[in-house]
């Protein structure tokens, strides 16, 4: 019997036939049987539902009426949230005092509570939730409480997701990207967010761990909706150039070179006032070292985590961060961080494989179109 956790849709997934792997202490499902070259394309052509219920959700609420919880957050992450409007989600990173990524999580503002508080929505890496928590705990002591969400989450990606969740919760086919919908559905307190992390229209939804098995085998019943695992969640994201935390960005990458500037709007590279500002809007000023980029390895072989880069002159110039074949691109692709000299969309470099050169180009990202939802 394993020792690590397991989600509340568990079950369902052994039930389902899933291959099970251990992932960020949680026993997760990385396969079912329909496999992942399938999955991922059932995904892209139709609607693949994902656990994500290892990741951390929790509301920042203000101590009292007077806090403003979008600035008082502000001095932890780079994102302008004074502007937020309510129930509107913005993406952004949790800084470190050197400049560099604690994690990357998604902020939503919510309504007032009973008594006036103002309050944000979290949701944060699993592997990264319980630091994340206790960070943002000591940082907004006395300012806010954070209470720490027990509930599942269900990711719904691909085109024929708003179709098929629509059929249950009519509102959906219109909600904006980037925001989140309360909603009673027969009893059950749903929280819909529009987003995911496949590159494809979706929608993640929070739902009480009692209620999330019934919730996903209603979705199941419907023959455009195929289970999908861990292995099809990361060919997916890579394809669409999102980065992995704890692989493409941690705490040793800054925002800058991880090539998210447009995490960081006009007004915070003006003002700053975020923990590690002066470092990283230093950085903008002056540029970076390396950057994250996107690699294009010829031949059908993929190049994978660790995998070293090199100039055509024989010189280690950085490393691959994530790779493997991109099933709709049709080929291998990786993304990691070069020396900024080596940057450039076409530079020829050499990847080292089992201390064999393999030759590869620097690619735009993302590889495949992003089909976010647009009115």
């Amino acid at each position: 019997m394993s020792d690590n956790l397991k989600t509340a849709l568990f079950d369902l997934h052994v039930k389902l036939g899933a291959k099970i792997v251990p992932f960020a202490g949680y026993d997760m499902p990385v396969q079912y049987p329909l496999g992942v070259l399938a999955e991922h394309n059932h995904t892209r052509q139709n609607a693949g539902l994902f656990d994500v219920s290892h990741m951390g959700q929790a509301v920042l609420t203000a101590a009292n009426a007077d806090v403003n919880i979008a600035e008082a957050f502000e001095k932890l992450v780079p994102a302008s949230l004074i502007n937020l409007a309510e129930n509107r989600t913005r993406y952004s990173l949790l800084m470190a005092d050197n400049g560099c990524i604690l994690d990357d999580l998604m902020i939503t503002r919510l309504g007032e509570d009973e008594n006036g508080c103002q309050r944000l929505y979290l949701v944060v890496n699993a592997g990264c939730k319980h630091v994340d928590f206790e960070h943002i705990g000591q940082q907004l002591s006395g300012i806010a409480t954070l209470e720490i969400l027990d509930r599942a989450l269900i990711a719904l990606q691909g085109p024929k997701a708003a179709q098929i969740l629509a059929l249950h919760v009519p509102q959906v086919a219109t909600q904006p990207f980037m925001s989140i919908s309360h909603v009673d559905f027969d009893g059950t307190d749903l929280v819909i967010a529009r987003c995911g992390y496949t590159g494809e229209d979706g929608f993640e939804i929070s739902i009480a761990n009692d209620q999330a098995i019934e919730f996903a085998n209603l979705l199941l019943e419907h023959d455009e909706v195929e289970a999908i695992g861990l292995g099809a969640r990361d060919s997916l994201r890579l394809e669409v150039g999102l980065c992995l935390y704890g692989h493409d960005i941690d705490t040793t990458t800054n925002p800058v070179e991880a090539d998210l500037l447009w995490a960081i709007n006009k007004r915070r590279r003006q003002e700053g006032g975020f923990i590690g500002a002066d470092i990283v809007l230093q950085q903008i000023e002056q540029g970076a070292n390396r950057k994250r980029v996107g690699i294009l390895p010829e031949g059908r072989a993929p190049a994978r985590e660790h995998t070293e880069i090199y100039s055509k002159s024989g010189q280690k110039i950085g490393e691959i961060t994530s790779g493997g074949f991109g099933p709709t691109f049709g080929g291998p692709i990786a993304m990691g961080y070069v020396d900024i000299e080596f940057t450039s969309i076409g530079t020829e470099v050499d990847l080292m494989v089992r201390g064999k050169a393999r030759p590869a180009k620097i690619a735009a990202m993302p590889f495949v179109p992003q089909n976010y939802y647009k009115p």
